[in-house]
């Protein structure tokens, strides 16, 4: 069940990104009010992976192009080290994205079709350095060596006569090129063919490790989300679900909408029984009109009149696992 609440939040000594309260809302005409994030709170430690999942429209995408001021939350707080980003100048931001960089969903359409592939992965340099012509072009070479482009194959070659996979690396290799810490991944590869998709997985944890880099994973996938990320966090409408590290959160979901998430993972095995308990007929509501309380008790087994009355709040049920929900699935810790 979806609500608010910062038990999960860790001490401030090492995390690198520290969100609180983040509301991003859209109007959409007539007075009426697209309540897209609804006051969530999180945060990333420096050197792990934070995954951000959740089906479509329930705010990931919006809560990571957020993180960057793009566009700028409606409130709360998004603190980069000590820095509070929501009171920077758009000059200020913009020179702090160099530090925040992301990777947008379709690797095609978000290349300029008209720019060779040096020019897209060196236009970063051209604003911030540095400016000689020979030390953007070894450092563009450097970078898309990086991420298995040989640039003398394709420095002069524009978009359209690569794959969505080569793509994809020549995304990563723009956001690189500047050096930042932290690299928000929004559904990198949901638009690549399953092999692909490894390839590109493989090489973002390669490149973490040889860069020192944070990442945000977004994703509707929690097979992928698995087995790239340290700690995984369910988003349903807006709100937040559930919080915990992936073995975790797989061997003991407390959520139920966590449970459906994993329910729907396909199984390779045309003869394995269907659970029909995890069958879901409900559809997502509206962000326009949200449900009272609980955003998922319209869909929920387990939903009671309390989860109408009461919006939940983050509790601890195991050990670094944490829920939104009147009636998780596990014992609470302590009760």
């Amino acid at each position: 069940m979806a609500g608010t609440g910062k038990a999960h939040l860790r001490p401030e000594g090492d995390v690198l990104i520290r969100v609180e309260d983040l509301v991003v809302e859209f109007p959409a005409g007539r007075g009426r009010t697209v309540k897209a994030v609804s006051g969530i709170s999180f945060d990333i430690v420096k050197g792990e992976t934070l995954g951000l999942v959740g089906e479509s429209g329930c705010g990931k995408s919006t809560t990571g192009r957020a993180l960057i001021q793009l566009p700028s939350p409606t409130s709360g707080s998004v603190r980069h080290g000590f820095v509070e980003l929501t009171e920077l100048s758009d000059e200020a931001m913009r020179r702090r994205r160099t530090d925040i960089q992301m990777i947008f969903q379709d690797p095609i359409s978000s290349l300029n079709p008209r720019r060779t592939v040096g020019e897209i992965v060196a236009e970063p340099l051209r604003v911030w350095g540095p400016k000689g012509a020979a030390e953007q072009k070894a450092l563009v070479d450097r970078i898309l060596d990086a991420v298995g482009i040989d640039p003398d194959l394709a420095r002069d070659k524009r978009p359209h006569e690569f794959s969505g996979g080569q793509c994809q690396r020549i995304s990563i290799a723009r956001s690189l090129v500047v050096d930042p810490e932290l690299l928000i991944c929004d559904e990198p590869v949901s638009a690549l063919d399953v092999s692909v998709q490894a390839q590109i997985l493989n090489l973002l944890e390669d490149l973490k490790a040889e860069y020192g880099l944070t990442l945000v994973f977004i994703a509707h996938d929690l097979a992928v989300v698995k087995n790239v990320s340290d700690r995984v966090a369910v988003m349903y409408l807006g709100k937040l679900c559930e919080v915990a590290g992936p073995d975790e959160l797989y061997a003991n979901a407390a959520h139920p909408y966590t449970a459906l998430l994993l329910g729907s993972i396909p199984e390779p095995d045309p003869s394995a029984a269907v659970d029909e308990d995890l069958v879901d007929d409900g559809e997502l509501p509206s962000p326009i009109n949200p449900p009272s309380g609980c955003r998922f008790r319209t869909r929920c087994p387990q939903a009671s009149e309390l989860c109408a009355d009461e919006e939940p709040q983050m509790r601890e049920v195991l050990p670094g696992h944490h829920v939104a929900c009147h009636h998780p699935l596990v014992a609470v810790a302590g009760q």
